[in-house]
């Protein structure tokens, strides 16, 4: 898979298929034509912005702007991939959104304590997708 240089990358990080899907669809209504790479799982999140085996050709994987991160995924949940970006140099600052299926104001709070920029309950409607591509200012051609 290569991805376009032209326009930048969102990860997302969603363990659900069927939410992936209506992510992607909450987007292209949106009018977000940003390529959008999805990973399973916490493990796959990390090796990716790692650029770890076998994302290693940042040609074919580029360094997200923006990474939209399930909460609750196997392996590693989304506050752990959200730990480990926020205390990994080159990635401290990427703009990362976390995602649940919930309303828990518990899981809100600490999300943003450790660094979210947004927050947001799946699943992601046009509304949400527009404002989310407005709110993080993603640069569309």
């Amino acid at each position: 898979m290569c991805m376009s240089p032209q326009r930048p990358l969102i990860l997302l990080v969603e363990d659900n298929e069927d939410d992936a899907a209506l992510v992607q669809r909450a987007f292209q209504t949106a009018g977000v034509v940003n390529p959008v790479y999805t990973v399973k799982n916490g493990m796959e999140a990390i090796a990716y912005l790692g650029g770890d085996p076998p994302y290693q050709d940042r040609s074919r994987f580029p360094l997200p702007v923006l990474v939209l991160l399930d909460i609750r995924m196997p392996l590693r949940d989304g506050f752990a991939v959200l730990k480990w970006i926020r205390s990994t140099e080159g990635l401290a600052r990427l703009r990362v959104v976390m995602l649940t299926s919930s309303d828990a104001v518990h899981d809100a709070d600490l999300a943003y304590k450790m660094g979210a920029n947004s927050f947001l309950i799946k699943p992601l409607d046009f509304l949400n997708a527009a404002e989310l591509s407005r709110s993080i200012q993603i640069q569309l051609p």
